[in-house]
C-alpha cells in the first residue's frame, strides 16, 4: 500500500458500497487492504452520520447511499456526496414514481 492516498477509508468504503450495495465487510476489507474490524467502524461512522442506511436481506445486508448529504469538510460542504460518488464512477438509480408503468403494463379505462 502506498504511503498516502487521495481517498480516505471512509471515501473508499462509501464508493465501494455505492457500486456494490450487498458487499460484505470482509469483501470491503480485502478490497481496501485493511481489517474487517476497521471496516465495521467506518460503516458505523457512515451509518451514524446518515450517509448510508442498512437493510437486512436474508443473511446479509443491503446498503443504500444518501446522495443528498454534503461532504464533511468546511471547504467542500457545497458538494453533495452523490456528485462526489458519480465522479468516482457511481451511477444513480432512478427512482420509480407512481406514474411510471411497468414494462408491458397497460392502463384500462372503464366506460
Amino acid at each position: 500500500m502506498p504511503e498516502w492516498m487521495f481517498l480516505t477509508k471512509h471515501a473508499l468504503v462509501l464508493s465501494l458500497i455505492a457500486k456494490q450495495p450487498r458487499i460484505t465487510a470482509q469483501e470491503l476489507a480485502a478490497a481496501i487492504g485493511t481489517t474487517e474490524r476497521q471496516i465495521r467502524r467506518v460503516i458505523a461512522d457512515l451509518f451514524t452520520a446518515g450517509y448510508i442506511n442498512k437493510k437486512r436481506e436474508g443473511r446479509g445486508l443491503r446498503y443504500r447511499i444518501n446522495p443528498e448529504l454534503s461532504l464533511r469538510h468546511d471547504t467542500h460542504w457545497e458538494i453533495a456526496i452523490g456528485d462526489f460518488l458519480e465522479a468516482l464512477g457511481w451511477r444513480r438509480r432512478r427512482r420509480r414514481t407512481a406514474t411510471t408503468k411497468l414494462k408491458g403494463e397497460q392502463s384500462h379505462v372503464e366506460a
